[in-house]
């Protein structure tokens, strides 16, 4: 192992409901996946989306220094309508909160930005969304101090069905 690298973390689960969504002009990408996730009670799911990102659009475009920690993000905004692809992952935050966790390209006559949408990707006209339900599958997203922003953390599938002695400890 090399140092400082951690051993990959993994889960398993299976697929539930399928939702398609249409959003409309103005609609913040994540604000409104996020709290349909939370109506419909979507505690985890793989996210497409495909549309249009309207001018101002903010998008994370990577760290300051790679070797930076905390990482400090750097910042892209729009200055005109563009064309989105988009894909990501939906789980829930300590709190129990779903938040998404999706990389989309947005391009324009030969310019792409690729980054987070995390920031506020504003729909220009349309944007559709497909959002695919995961059952069973123990996850959520920490804090992680080293870096400055939250990690995926998979409990292994076994973490399910441990004797009820772990959780009492809080596992």
């Amino acid at each position: 192992m090399i140092k400082g690298v951690q051993k990959m973390k993994w889960t398993q689960g299976s697929m539930g409901r399928v939702f398609v969504l249409r959003l409309v002009d103005g609609e913040i990408l994540h604000e409104v996946i996020e709290r349909f996730a939370s109506d419909k009670k979507i505690k985890a799911g793989a996210v497409i989306a495909v549309g249009a990102a309207d001018s101002g659009s903010r998008f994370v475009v990577g760290p300051r220094r790679s070797e930076e920690r905390p990482v400090r993000p750097m910042e892209n905004r729009l200055a005109d309508v563009r064309e989105l692809a988009g894909v990501g992952t939906l789980f829930p935050d300590e709190n129990g909160r779903p938040v998404l966790h999706m990389h989309a390209a947005a391009g324009r006559r030969g310019r792409t930005i690729t980054g987070c949408v995390r920031r506020s990707v504003r729909v220009w006209q349309v944007m559709e969304v497909v959002i695919m339900e995961f059952k069973k599958i123990s996850a959520v997203r920490m804090p992680d101090a080293l870096l400055g922003f939250s990690l995926l953390e998979p409990a292994p599938a076994s973490f399910m069905a441990a004797p009820s002695k772990h959780r009492r400890r809080g596992l």
